[in-house]
């Protein structure tokens, strides 16, 4: 990792949304932050100057919902893997739930991500602490230490809260605190046994089905508590039109909620899961080419402000059993650009709009000064080639988990290099 110190981006197109810049301009930095839009000042030397010609600069994605693994599970991944694939992705700030062992529900658990993190470099991470000891649903944490503890959001992953009791208090709290909760929509009873979208595919496949209203009725009762405790939610991981729709009206009523999508919601559908590709397997499940189709509405609308990889990397037996046994979840962290800059070319988003979605968007819903690149703002930036066309295979991701659907499909679009608190942290030399 090269020493923090004074670079300049010459040549490159600047898409900046939070500044509404979109123009080809040079960037400088020197001590960890941006020096200069534009003409350097009088006396700048460069360290180093990064050509930029042909690639867009924009600043370091942010990244709503990444599991790295560790604590608990690093036979599946490491901090240290998944941030150097962070880093390979152009991702400078990831959250990662609270689901690892031992939970995250101490200021000591979140402590201990955080400094593994920074002691390897690759990414920042942001842990997410838990809104109830050990996920477990019935008794609160302590939130304030928390958040001094550099938890900026509450979670409870995956994990549900069954009493709307316990659910108000955690809100309530939160609020008190200035805490965002991140929820994950989804009625655990409807839920329970489900691993397919209940419709026509699952019922031709013979898979036991989740139901629309598995996280209609969640973003319901939500919402309904967010109104009454006035408590700042963010749903993680929508997958259903009737949820957006339902979201949209809260947000209109001036309930505070926002929410985001995983990238893969944006492409795959129930029909992806002919032959049972477990890596099509997935909480929440891929659902209709409708629901789709609602989610891309509104992530150009607005209503959606962020797209994540809700990156879960599995080592290869979690994926052998038969379809309903298998872990859910995909590795997507690599390829969350090349995705994202698809919904382009189908005619989605703008470029600078899907920039938006992975830059101040994410970012403003963690309530953190990152994804913009402001005179005097942390130095994350992203370099990539919107053009470059390649295939994603085991032996280019350097990420542990190769559960993706997308492998050996042809992408466009690479990070070409990224930046980090003014450090360069990743430079492509190879294929990888």
């Amino acid at each position: 990792m090269a020493e923090v110190g004074r670079i300049s981006i010459r040549g490159g197109r600047l898409i900046d949304p939070a500044n509404r810049l979109d123009r080809e301009v040079d960037v400088h930095l020197a001590d960890g932050r941006v020096l200069a839009i534009g003409e350097a000042p009088l006396g700048f030397e460069p360290e180093r100057v990064i050509d930029a010609r042909g690639l867009i600069v924009c600043p370091g994605f942010v990244d709503l919902s990444a599991r790295l693994r560790e604590p608990g599970l690093e036979q599946k991944a490491t901090i240290a893997s998944e941030t150097r694939a962070a880093a390979a992705a152009g991702i400078t700030t990831l959250c990662c739930p609270p689901d690892t062992s031992p939970v995250i529900d101490t200021p000591a658990v979140a402590q201990l991500i955080r400094q593994t993190a920074q002691r390897h470099g690759f990414a920042r991470v942001v842990p997410a602490g838990a809104m109830t000891r050990d996920l477990d649903g019935k008794q609160i944490t302590e939130m304030a230490a928390l958040k001094l503890a550099g938890c900026p959001v509450l979670s409870q992953a995956d994990r549900p809260i069954r009493s709307a009791q316990v659910q108000r208090r955690a809100m309530e709290y939160a609020a008190t605190f200035g805490l965002t909760l991140f929820l994950h929509p989804q009625d655990p009873d409807l839920t329970s046994g489900g691993c397919a979208h209940e419709g026509r595919v699952s019922a031709r496949l013979g898979l036991p089905g989740i139901p629309e209203a598995a996280e209609t009725v969640a973003v319901a009762r939500d919402l309904a508590l967010a109104g009454q405790t006035g408590a700042r939610i963010h749903f993680r991981g929508l997958s259903t039109a009737r949820a957006t729709v339902m979201l949209a009206a809260a947000r209109g009523r001036g309930v505070q909620a926002s929410g985001d999508v995983a990238i893969h919601q944006l492409f795959l559908t129930e029909e992806d899961l002919d032959g049972f590709d477990a890596n099509c397997h997935l909480v929440p499940p891929l659902r209709t080419r409708a629901d789709r189709d609602a989610l891309r509405h509104a992530l150009a609308a607005g209503e959606i402000g962020a797209i994540c990889s809700d990156h879960q990397p599995h080592d290869a037996d979690a994926k052998l059993l038969p379809f309903p046994e298998t872990a859910p979840g995909i590795s997507g962290l690599e390829t969350l650009l090349p995705l994202a800059l698809r919904l382009v070319t189908e005619g989605v988003l703008d470029l600078p709009g899907v920039v938006a979605r992975l830059t101040v968007g994410p970012a403003e819903i963690l309530g953190l000064d990152l994804g913009h690149l402001s005179p005097g703002a942390t130095a994350d930036v992203c370099l990539f080639d919107p053009n470059d066309c390649w295939i994603p295979t085991p032996e280019t991701l350097l990420s542990h988990g190769e559960n993706s659907p997308f492998l050996h499909k042809q992408m466009h679009g690479r990070v070409m290099a990224t930046v980090l608190d003014g450090h360069i942290v990743f430079e492509r030399t190879s294929d990888r």
